[in-house]
């Protein structure tokens, strides 16, 4: 059990590592079809004749008048800012140089892609509507609060000490008053959840770069300094240690599942090639969070310049 344990972590990491190196021989098995194979192709009309279900178009006819420009209105609304059109356009050679290994992301992309809207997606929206919203919350709480150990332990190595009597503080007070994380009880004495830290910000604060961005399989986006993180992540989750297989591979699901299902409201907006919205969408999250939210604003910089006494 204990050899398990060990070694499945690192031989993810070493297997990881080693995947773009086969990225300019490897052929795609998902590519995309070309527009004019499209153009001729028959079009689906729905689940009646073996289209999918949860394609964008069945998605947004179902939607009607409340489409995605509905639903884009409405997260600009929530969130005070369009993330479709904030993460549009991008400098092509930037692009190029964080993701030199496009054409290999773009087949793992597509993989799981179809992976999620075959099996992921269709559990999340049936969760999504069958879970009473009360439930939803205490599930997500729960899984939050196991994470504040990671949150803790990264802060620490960060030299952020407040941060880390935040969230340690948001661990006891919760796993405690607020029944193993169901309720967060934390929040109403002031203890405010944080945006997170992982052990792949560690090492950007430490001076790692972060290198190319990687689509990893079945784990979604990542960078090469972030992917083999993820490792050192894996032993602050104190669900690994959960000795019985079972509960624990449940416990991970249903955290999975409870992920997703938050990001259904969101997924409205992804119109447009899905590849390059989501990776810029990670690369400045990224970012966001290393900087712990402060953003370089050189807006009126000329200006400061040209008036400065």
């Amino acid at each position: 059990m204990l050899g398990r344990i060990v070694i499945s972590p690192w031989f993810f990491a070493a297997a990881l590592a080693g995947m773009p190196v086969l990225a300019p021989a490897a052929e795609d098995p998902f590519a995309e079809v070309e527009p004019e194979a499209a153009a001729t192709a028959p079009a689906s009309t729905g689940a009646g004749d073996g289209g999918d279900p949860f394609a964008e178009g069945a998605a947004e006819a179902s939607d009607g008048d409340g489409g995605s420009e509905g639903g884009s209105s409405s997260l600009e609304d929530e969130y005070g800012f369009d993330p479709a059109e904030e993460f549009a356009d991008g400098d092509g050679k930037e692009a190029a140089d964080r993701d030199p290994w496009e054409g290999f992301n773009r087949a793992v992309f597509r993989f799981n892609d179809t992976a999620d809207r075959w099996v992921l997606k269709p559990v999340s929206v049936s969760y999504r509507q069958i879970t009473p919203i009360f439930v939803q919350s205490g599930v997500s709480n729960f899984f939050g609060n196991l994470r504040e150990v990671t949150n803790t332990t990264n802060s620490i190595l960060q030299w952020k000490w407040g941060q880390a009597g935040n969230d340690a503080g948001r661990f006891l007070i919760n796993t405690t008053v607020g029944i193993v994380g169901l309720f967060d009880v934390a929040q109403h004495v002031g203890l405010e959840p944080s945006d997170g830290e992982d052990f792949g910000q560690t090492l950007a604060t430490w001076g790692m770069p972060s290198g190319p961005y990687l689509v990893m399989p079945l784990l979604g986006p990542s960078t090469l300094r972030d992917g083999p993180a993820s490792v050192v992540d894996y032993y602050t989750d104190p669900i690994s240690y959960v000795d019985h297989t079972a509960t624990r591979n449940s416990l991970y699901f249903t955290d999975m599942i409870q992920q997703r299902a938050g990001l259904l409201k969101a997924e409205m907006l992804l119109n447009g090639d899905r590849y390059v919205l989501l990776r810029d969408a990670y690369l400045q999250r990224r970012e966001y969070l290393i900087n712990d939210g402060e953003l370089e604003d050189d807006f009126g910089g000329d200006l400061d310049d040209d008036f400065a006494f």
